[in-house]
């Protein structure tokens, strides 16, 4: 079976199921999307990865096990996206250590996490696209029922990881903010370890510089 290499596209907040996320994958060489059900925690850690210029105050998970194989030389090489049964992704994660290679199961949320971190590469079988993925045609239309295509997805997916209750500003809130208030805004959310509302706000801030 071949390996299709995927990008991150972004991650979406679902409008149908409370606390829940999809992260969407991007094929590089393609038009194809995989939406994948994710919890709020792991939103926020890929979030954080995503964003070099946020650093909590404290290590989260994904960095404590980044920090931990840095300390005992373990790299890893690459994660894949393997399977998928009922609604519900599996992932591998290619390890290596003196030369001799591992692989761990992972939830693929905690994979890719991890996978950021490392700046590991990201696959998936060709035929798990093929079943799961969605085409992007490029007319606002067609991203329109992209769109509805995507939060199909938390509703008909069976598994969605631990949830956690989230209480963020609007986009349109932080349009009204100058940038030094939104620069505190930033820094009280790092220092709260809301880094879901961190990312919005650094986003406002890129837009204005």
């Amino acid at each position: 079976m071949s390996l299709v290499r995927l990008n991150i596209k972004g991650i979406s907040y679902s409008q149908t199921q409370n606390g829940a996320y999809a992260l969407i994958l991007s094929e590089v060489d393609g038009d194809r999307k995989l939406p994948i059900v994710i919890g709020a925690f792991e939103a926020q850690s890929i979030a954080i990865a995503l964003e070099k210029e946020i650093k909590p105050p404290r290590p989260l998970t994904h960095d404590l096990f980044k920090n931990f194989a840095d300390r005992f030389d373990i790299q890893v090489k690459q994660v894949i996206i393997h399977k998928l049964v009922d609604g519900v992704f599996y992932s591998s994660i290619i390890c290596e250590r003196d030369n001799i290679e591992e692989i761990i199961d992972a939830r693929t949320s905690d994979a890719i996490s991890l996978a950021l971190r490392f700046n590991a590469p990201i696959f998936t079988y060709k035929n798990i696209l093929d079943k799961a993925g969605i085409y992007l045609k490029g007319t606002e239309q067609n991203q329109e029922e992209d769109e509805d295509n995507v939060d199909d997805v938390f509703v008909d997916q069976l598994v969605v990881e631990e949830e956690e209750e989230q209480n963020t500003s609007s986009t349109s809130d932080y349009k009204k903010l100058s940038l030094g208030e939104l620069n505190s805004l930033l820094e009280q959310a790092v220092a709260a370890e809301d880094y879901e509302a961190a990312a919005k706000i650094r986003d406002e801030i890129s837009k204005r510089n």
